[in-house]
């Protein structure tokens, strides 16, 4: 990735952010909205997570663990399990930090790991980094055989990506 990568305006995208304190939705929320291009959706627990998720179809989910309700691991797991969301993706963000935590959180699906507090920049840079990997596997998968129907040269290539 070069620096030029960073300043490349991604397609529109909607994320979803869940969490039970006010504040810390509104804080993420305020992080993350300067992202050209994304649009925020907020949820306070995670059964209004999948609520959200079934009417909105977002791209990225930042998805606190600790909620009442349903518990993220729960939700990311849920998720996971149902090949019409399995590829959004997760960055769960929590207050915490033990490695159990972080196993628990890999084997039920997560993409990234975020602890609480957050730094800007990291959320920022992981955020705009799951968000491409989403678009491009959007495009990989637009045609049966995952492929794009783009057209490609006699080497193989999308023609108008190399003149």
């Amino acid at each position: 990735m070069t620096p030029d990568d960073d300043d490349k305006v991604l397609p529109p995208s909607k994320v979803l952010i869940v969490d039970d304190n006010p504040q810390n939705l509104e804080l993420l929320s305020a992080y993350i909205e300067d992202i050209p291009n994304i649009t925020i959706i907020p949820a306070v627990n995670g059964m209004e997570a999948l609520a959200r998720v079934a009417d909105h179809q977002p791209d990225l989910i930042l998805l606190d663990i600790m909620m009442p309700k349903m518990s993220g691991f729960e939700v990311c797991r849920q998720l996971k399990a149902d090949p019409k969301t399995r590829d959004i993706q997760v960055i769960m963000v929590t207050a915490l930090n033990e490695v159990g935590d972080h196993e628990r959180a890999v084997d039920c699906g997560t993409d990234e790991f975020l602890t609480k507090p957050v730094n800007r920049i990291e959320l920022i840079t992981r955020v705009k980094s799951l968000l491409r990997v989403r678009h491009l596997k959007q495009e990989l998968s637009q045609t049966p055989d995952g492929t794009s129907d783009r057209p490609r040269d006699k080497r193989g290539l999308h023609a108008e990506d190399h003149p």
